[in-house]
């Protein structure tokens, strides 16, 4: 099942407070980036983040869940009604991710 795109405008709603947070369509579903980094995304509609010690705190109780088969397990975010939660969510799980490298050009 793919996601719907209000479900996704809700999130990105929800997430309004925080500057640079965009989705990219990919298959179906939504990768979320916050300034530059993936920092989750939507999947059957779905909320999944990727599972940071900080996530992990912020979310002691979250479950486990495949994005789809063959991924990597990730976080699911229940609480997607409380925006300061998941402001405070993203901007957690960012500080932790690594910097992306720049992507090489082919000559």
């Amino acid at each position: 099942m793919a996601s719907s795109k209000e479900y996704l405008e809700f999130i990105l709603e929800q997430l309004s407070e925080l500057d640079g947070v965009s989705a990219r369509a990919m298959m179906g579903e939504y990768i979320l980036y916050y300034s530059g980094k993936i920092v989750g995304g939507i999947y059957d509609d779905r909320l999944l983040v990727k599972p940071t010690n900080s996530a992990r705190t912020l979310m002691p109780d979250a479950a486990f869940e495949l994005p789809y088969e063959g991924a990597k397990e990730m976080l699911l975010v229940d609480n997607v009604d409380d925006r300061a939660f998941l402001t405070e969510l993203f901007r957690a799980i960012y500080e932790e991710l690594p910097t992306q490298k720049p992507k090489k050009k082919n000559r």
